[in-house]
């Protein structure tokens, strides 16, 4: 009897052992990926088939999320060391066919996880645009091709999103990018600079478009210029003694041409971290290729405001703002 309950229960230890072994650690959303470690209510797809590129030597970079927040139910995270480069996708309940890829600032030594990516997603989810923060790689950390790395990541999100819109329920010619502060940039190169052969092409997502059809940017990085450029930035991008060539290569109003699509620029006049002249310089460029564009300066709000930080200000408003703007541009149409 003895030896019948142990074969017995020998057997059932097996059979679990199987099950788990041959069954997905994590449930998956059909076509989406699995369930995001910091976002739960998010889907995380990988950008690239393997290894991203140029980042095949850096196998020791190990990824880290630091809170920063000592209220436990506001959270206020960041993430450096991105080997896996990613989206994690917010998928509206009710779509109405817009995708926003959104990339989050952190002077490109860190990406803000909470504040500036899943805050803004949530809120374009729950009114019917798919929001998809990006997790891009950062220059600074033993990628080759050091500056164009950010661009890398963000041509394939918008080529990937693009090949992939009937998957997400979108329009593929209503997925547009939003970037705060360095995201800014990271935008603004993609809007900019969408063509530049930054990386060879590795399957069919490849022979997408990396234009987006339109851009919101927040406070942004734009100049890589000593006198009006963010200093952090510039130095985790191009390093602690950049040539004149790479500062005006990097300095989008430089790179701005007809194909650049519509933009949205939302800023306050008090920044004193990324001076407003950045988005000045860039509005004057779009301005005269004729590209269609606004520019809004709130006196007040500073630097880093996201959604949370500008409530109670007029700049509280943006994403209203940004709504009735998409809106009026025709990317923004009503949900189902």
């Amino acid at each position: 009897m003895r030896r019948a309950a142990c074969l017995l229960a020998r057997r059932f230890v097996w059979l679990l052992a199987l099950t788990l072994a041959t069954a997905p650690a994590i449930a998956a959303e059909p076509g989406l990926g699995t369930p995001s470690g910091v976002a739960p209510d998010a889907s995380e797809i990988e950008l690239w088939p393997g290894v991203a590129p140029g980042s095949g030597q850096l196998a020791s970079l190990r990824e880290s999320v630091t809170e920063r927040s000592k209220d436990p139910e506001l959270r206020d995270r960041y993430v450096a060391g991105v080997l896996r480069p990613r989206l994690l996708v917010f998928r509206a309940p009710r779509p109405n066919g817009t995708g926003v890829i959104i990339a989050p600032g952190g002077a490109y030594v860190r990406t803000v996880l909470d504040k500036e990516g899943f805050e803004t997603a949530r809120w374009l989810a729950a009114r019917g645009v798919s929001a998809f923060v990006l997790l891009y790689r950062l220059p600074g950390e033993g990628h080759a091709q050091r500056a164009d790395v950010p661009l890398q990541d963000a041509q394939r999100a918008v080529r990937l999103v693009r090949g992939r819109a009937r998957d997400f329920q979108l329009d593929a010619r209503r997925i547009g990018v939003l970037g705060f502060s360095a995201g800014g940039h990271v935008a603004a190169s993609v809007a900019t600079r969408f063509d530049a052969r930054v990386y060879p092409a590795l399957d069919a997502l490849d022979r997408n478009s990396a234009r987006p059809d339109f851009s919101i940017l927040l406070y942004p990085v734009l100049s890589m210029e000593e006198s009006i450029g963010h200093g952090g930035s510039r130095r985790a991008l191009l390093g602690e003694a950049p040539g004149a060539a790479d500062i005006a290569r990097y300095s989008l109003q430089n790179a701005v041409t007809a194909a650049t699509p519509p933009t949205l620029l939302i800023l306050t006049g008090d920044d004193r971290a990324v001076l407003p002249e950045n988005s000045l310089r860039y509005h004057a460029a779009l301005q005269r290729h004729h590209v269609p564009a606004e520019l809004h300066i709130f006196a007040r709000g500073g630097h880093g405001f996201g959604i949370r930080g500008a409530q109670g200000l007029p700049v509280g408003n943006w994403p209203e703002l940004a709504r009735g703007w998409l809106a009026a541009s025709g990317f923004w149409p009503a949900s189902p």
